[in-house]
């Protein structure tokens, strides 16, 4: 029986499949990026009306809520490698078609829901099997390491190195931000294609398994693993208070700072350029101190960020505030993920990750109506202060799961060998 031990490891091998890995998760997220910043833009110029606008954003949220856990069930069935693969060869073709018809002018409010939706609905498969396929590249001791190059890859693609091409490609045509996502679906796919790694062995399922009911088995697994649910707590109440903060930001700035366009954006960049500060130590800090004890750290740092920028009236508060949120968001994502994948059975990996997601997806929105309430009721700073409480509560419920750094998982039987100890 093998012993995992939470914090240690090695950098992953760039050889073996993890390299290829990693560039399709680049590539991907920066036609992301280019299609996120390009989506409302087309929207506005099809609608005046508000909620419509926002409709498009909701529907990147819905399918989550509607199929995570379905998602993940999938993935935990299926050959994960061919399932991603699929997934973006056919989010590659929607996307292209959707490019053609921007092209020919034929661009429609429902078209635009119809792609976020679906293009959602796909993603619920291909990120839950993305995250149980990463233990089959990269040896269990290295997943912290992976995890952070993972995110910190995605975070410069994605939050630093697209937003300059929006405007280039929308002057050259409304449809091309949408091509380059189509190519970026397609070569992520082909990457991952040439990926060349055995399916892992899975146990036949019992007969008359059903997918609600391994749903049902991956949440109780979950949920009675004391650190996996004091941390799927604590994400859920992190991303509360992150949705409420993130919708009323632009409110914060410009009306409670008496802001600009400019200091929106520096305060925008702040928090991307903090994310990959936090990529870089979040594996060092998570070496000395274990994954929980780095999600506390984590925590405790973003609860004094947010007082800070709910209570000090200065831009370069808010600022260095982001900078810390976003590099202490990145030690927690980094830290959180990886616990979950060394601490799960290895047949349940999907299930949990998706229970993980639904629950900050579910988050973020709940935040957003909250914040506006908030904002409204209590003040434009109000937002950050409620955030700060959140996170507090977060820290206070992660203090209650002990010390879950020797977990052991046993591959051969899929079940925890050890259990967390106060």
């Amino acid at each position: 029986m093998a012993a995992v031990e939470a914090a240690g490891g090695r950098a992953p091998a760039w050889r073996g499949g993890f390299g290829r890995l990693w560039s399709a998760a680049v590539v991907s997220r920066f036609g992301d990026a280019l299609r996120t910043a390009a989506l409302p833009l087309l929207a506005v110029r099809l609608t005046d009306e508000p909620f419509v606008v926002a409709s498009v954003t909701a529907c990147g949220y819905a399918p989550w809520l509607l199929f995570g856990l379905l998602g993940g069930a999938v993935a935990d069935r299926v050959d994960q490698r061919r399932a991603m693969w699929a997934v973006d060869t056919l989010r590659g073709v929607l996307v292209a078609s959707f490019a053609l018809a921007v092209g020919l002018g034929h661009a429609s409010i429902p078209l635009l829901l119809a792609l976020a939706f679906s293009l959602t609905t796909l993603q619920t498969l291909f990120d839950n099997a993305s995250t149980a396929l990463l233990p089959s590249l990269v040896k269990r001791e290295s997943l912290g390491g992976a995890n952070a190059r993972l995110m910190t890859g995605q975070q410069l693609a994605g939050g630093l190195l697209a937003g300059p091409f929006v405007p280039l490609l929308l002057a050259a045509g409304a449809f091309m931000p949408f091509a380059a996502d189509a190519t970026t679906y397609l070569l992520a796919a082909a990457l991952v294609a040439s990926l060349r790694i055995r399916p892992p062995e899975r146990e036949p399922r019992p007969a008359g398994s059903t997918l609600r009911g391994e749903i049902a088995e991956g949440m109780r697994t979950l949920w009675r693993d004391r650190a996996l649910r004091g941390v799927c707590l604590a994400t859920l109440l992190c991303n509360i208070g992150m949705g409420a903060l993130i919708a009323t930001l632009v409110l914060h700035v410009t009306r409670w700072l008496h802001g600009g366009t400019a200091e929106y954006a520096a305060v925008m960049t702040a928090y991307s350029a903090g994310s990959l500060v936090g990529g870089f130590v979040a594996q060092r800090i998570a070496r000395r101190t274990g994954r929980v004890r780095a999600l506390l750290l984590a925590g405790c740092v973003q609860t004094a960020s947010l007082v800070v920028m709910g209570t000090v009236r200065h831009l370069a508060a808010l600022v260095a505030g982001m900078l810390l949120l976003g590099a202490m968001n990145m030690v927690w994502n980094v830290n959180q993920v990886t616990l979950m994948q060394q601490r799960s059975p290895s047949a349940m990996v999907g299930r949990i990750a998706s229970a993980f997601r639904t629950a900050s997806t579910s988050g973020a929105p709940i935040g957003a109506l909250l914040g506006g309430v908030v904002a409204r009721t209590y003040g434009l700073n109000g937002p950050a202060l409620l955030a700060a409480v959140l996170f507090g509560l977060a820290v206070t419920s992660l203090i209650t799961v002990g010390k879950p750094d020797v977990s052991v998982v046993a591959p051969e039987v899929g079940a925890t060998a050890g259990h967390p100890t106060p």
